[in-house]
């Protein structure tokens, strides 16, 4: 008897704990996409890089692979997706196994890894060739998305090791 309650609380602990994990991702992960939506925002209405529209451009490849036009709302709607859980899972789960000592560093290097990804394999598959560069403006649109890409990644970070305590023991 003691063992099934003993087996019965190392469950609700183990439970308790991944919940725990979870709101922590989606929170942070929400912070990250905040501020990348208000990063974009500031591009578009400052003029910078007009050429180089990302959402656009994945708008127009959804559209050829589903065979369909797509609706604007929907490369944005994967975006929030995608940077609120996805990517704030993964972020979650390899937080203590990135390099730094801080959230925003760490959040840095999971900015590195990603846009490198972004630009060796998302751009070229929407169109744009590695890091944007067929767009056709140099290094601008690289840049654009590193900055992008980092805003996102440094507020994760800070928000994640801020909301978890083992992860600011893991940083110091």
């Amino acid at each position: 008897m003691i063992s099934i309650i003993w087996a019965a609380r190392a469950y609700m602990y183990a439970w308790a704990t991944m919940k725990e994990w979870i709101w922590k991702s989606v929170i942070a992960g929400l912070c990250g996409t905040i501020v990348h939506f208000l990063f974009m925002y500031v591009k578009a209405r400052t003029g910078l890089l007009p050429a180089f529209q990302p959402y656009h451009s994945f708008q127009v490849a959804l559209g050829n692979w589903v065979g369909t036009n797509v609706p604007a709302i929907v490369p944005w709607a994967l975006s929030f997706l995608n940077g609120m859980v996805i990517l704030g899972f993964l972020f979650g789960r390899i937080n203590r196994l990135l390099p730094g000592r801080t959230g925003a560093s760490k959040g840095l290097v999971f900015g590195l890894i990603g846009w490198i990804f972004m630009g060796l394999i998302f751009f070229p598959l929407i169109g744009l060739g590695p890091f944007a560069i067929g767009v056709g403006l140099g290094v601008g649109p690289a840049l654009m998305s590193l900055a992008m890409l980092l805003t996102y990644s440094v507020v994760l970070g800070t928000v994640y090791v801020a909301l978890d305590p083992q992860s600011r023991r893991s940083c110091r």
